[in-house]
């Protein structure tokens, strides 16, 4: 349908399997429903309600899908597409291209109108066109990107007479003069015993046949013991992607070792523009696929174009619209302006303002990030990291070189939430500790990384007092390995899970069991009855003092035998346990439980050490931060990565 001169580079799209979960992303079904702005006077007088309907939210109609591309529409009905994956997201346009307009094509098979939107960085939406068609046919109209600097987005609303209607399809294209000529791609996905997620994977690229027709291979990079290839349906699926599946076995070096095997493949072939780094557990949009490929086309410069997340479990509810690193705590968090898991089941995009701006990123997840091959060339490829911390690394580290993030709306996979399990005292712990410091001293332009210090201490004193013994053990040794300095990064990234996971099975808060009546009888019955979160920070101080002076005094003899209380992984907070002896905590994902004991000794022996990593790492920051940022180049450079995949390759006999 695209005319001469232009490029489609975003098509309307729907979902193929009629999943009313995920259909208020694509088709808003209410579209009189209106943003309401509040006055001053109305919100001192409580209002609260940010949007208004008449009538009431109309039902999600899946019944009206007939195609992937293509709705039926019954007589005196109007539809928006005014959505998450449907609408133009034409500020991110304005602000990384030469493009100035863009043109709306939208076919039907019979009388219909169409009318378009466009809205402001407030969220106000206005009328700018509106088109007829007497028949049969595709109506069109050019609209401006201008006056889109700082927010805003295009759409439209379809309505039939008084008979049935048809989209047949429609398309956001642009003037094939602004942009480069259409980049092909590589795809580098990295799998640890996930062999079915890794052979859907292979079946849903290869059932786009658009997207195959820019795909120069498939770097499927296997690192665990369950072997992709030895799935029942692994060949069927392989024969569907041909020649462009290129089958990695490797020993397990963690998501940033697979990432970095994909850039590297790449980087060696030398056919793709892009490289597109997917985690192995997401549902795939491959329309996205196609918009941060013709986004990254037509930017400026080369721009990393990365896709939001959305919950797996609640597949309406969005992760969070944008990420970037607090400089001063040098963490991450939710970009300015925005919020997190946001449901659009409960309010969809043209009733929430705050998503009409234009949110700036300092890096994008890397469970869907499009990355030109030009700046791994420049900036190098992931950091040895293992897991945590390299996707925002490389955003950081891309930055400094001068190139710039996008996570572009309508870009996006389903990921499971991290909600359903806490990373930070599992074996994770330990990445999550020494990954962080190691990019503190990379990047930080505070001196002496800020707060950042002041928050690792505080957090091994809050795991200490929950009784949480075995994630600071591993937490020290990440700062022992911090100071060993930058070479360790690659010459322990082979080995350190297999310590981790030993040395916390030392620990019975880190032995989880799934038959609970295997632990002695809680000493207590009925529900957490403890006492209430500190609200003030002179409150939580004392409350923490108290709980301190507690580890000079012996543990009660009845707490050894048997735990005081039992408490659901949602209650486990640290002002809480730390008033126990012991305890019996639900793990975060449901499967089991652990047993807390209060032990004054390891207490005391892991605090110690704890402020002696502390100190030792504050006294030497300026030659340890030097020394890291010297390195930084060599650490993600190609030969030291070709250095650990030849380490880790099985020998081909072993393949």
């Amino acid at each position: 349908m695209t005319e001469a001169g232009f490029r489609t580079v975003h098509r309307v799209v729907l979902p193929q399997d009629g999943d009313t979960d995920v259909l208020p992303l694509y088709v808003d079904f209410n579209p009189v429903q209106r943003i309401v702005h509040l006055s001053r006077r109305e919100k001192r007088k409580g209002v609260i309600s940010q949007t208004s309907a008449v009538p009431q939210a109309a039902p999600q109609r899946a019944d009206f899908i007939v195609g992937r591309r293509s709705m039926r529409l019954p007589g005196f009905h109007r539809v928006s597409f005014g959505t998450y994956f449907n609408a133009f997201p034409a500020s991110y346009w304005r602000n990384h291209s030469k493009v100035e307009t863009v043109r709306l094509l939208v076919d039907v098979d019979a009388e219909a109108s169409v009318f378009v939107y466009r809205s402001s960085p407030r969220g106000a939406a206005s009328r700018v066109a509106t088109l007829h068609t007497d028949g049969a046919g595709t109506a069109s109209v050019d609209l401006p990107l201008a006056g889109f600097l700082d927010g805003g987005w295009y759409w439209f609303d379809l309505s039939s007479h008084g008979h049935e209607v048809t989209l047949r399809s429609a398309e956001w294209a642009v003037p094939e003069t602004t942009g480069s000529a259409p980049g092909t791609l590589s795809i580098g996905v990295t799998t640890f015993n996930r062999p079915d997620y890794a052979v859907r994977h292979m079946r849903t690229l290869a059932g786009d046949a658009d997207l195959m027709a820019r795909l120069d291979a498939l770097y499927l990079v296997d690192q665990g013991t369950d072997r992709v290839r030895d799935q029942p349906d692994f060949e069927e699926a392989a024969r569907g992607l041909g020649d462009v599946l290129r089958l990695t076995e490797q020993g397990n070096i963690g998501g940033s070792g697979g990432f970095a095997r994909g850039m590297h493949e790449t980087m060696v072939a030398g056919k793709s523009r892009y490289v597109l780094l997917l985690d192995d557990d997401v549902s795939i949009e491959t329309e996205g696929i196609q918009r941060a490929l013709d986004f990254a086309d037509f930017a400026s410069r080369p721009v990393i174009v990365g896709g939001h997340m959305f919950n797996l479990y609640e597949r309406s509810v969005l992760h969070t619209y944008g990420e970037e690193v607090d400089r001063f705590r040098f963490f991450w968090q939710p970009a300015v302006n925005t919020k997190e898991a946001h449901d659009f089941s409960a309010g969809n995009l043209r009733t929430t303002p705050w998503m009409h701006r234009r949110v700036d990123v300092d890096y994008n997840g890397w469970w869907m990030c499009l990355i030109p091959t030009a700046v791994i060339r420049e900036t190098g490829y992931a950091l040895p990291a293992f897991i945590k911390w390299d996707d925002a690394e490389f955003g950081l580290r891309a930055q400094e070189h001068g190139f710039r993030t996008v996570t572009l709306p309508g870009a996006a996979v389903w990921h499971a939430p991290w909600s359903e399990k806490d990373d930070t005292i599992d074996w994770q712990a330990y990445y999550h500790q020494r990954n962080r410091w190691v990019v503190t001293l990379s990047h930080t332009p505070v001196p002496r990384g800020g707060r950042m210090p002041f928050e690792s201490f505080a957090l091994d004193v809050r795991h200490l007092l929950s009784m949480q013994y075995s994630a600071v053990d591993v937490r020290v040794r990440a700062l022992e390995d911090v100071l060993s300095g930058p070479d360790h990064l690659h010459a322990t990234i082979a080995e350190r899970l297999g310590w981790v996971r030993a040395r916390r099975k030392q620990f019975t808060d880190a032995q989880v069991r799934s038959d609970v009546e295997s632990f002695p009888p809680v000493l207590r019955g009925g529900g957490v009855s403890l006492e209430h979160e500190p609200n003030l920070v002179a409150e939580s101080l004392l409350r923490a003092a108290k709980a301190v002076v507690r580890q000079f005094l012996p543990v009660r003899k009845e707490a050894q035998e048997r735990p005081e209380l039992a408490i659901p992984a949602s209650d486990a907070r640290w002002w809480r346990l730390a008033e126990l002896d012991s305890a019996l905590v639900s793990s975060s994902d449901g499967t089991g439980a652990s047993l807390y004991r209060r032990d004054p000794r390891t207490f005391r022996s892991l605090l110690m050490r704890s402020i002696a990593a502390h100190v030792r790492l504050m006294s030497q920051w300026p030659e340890m931060s030097q020394a890291y940022r010297d390195a930084l180049p060599r650490v993600v450079g190609r030969e030291a990565w070709e250095d650990t995949f030849a380490a880790v390759s099985p020998a081909p006999e072993e393949r």
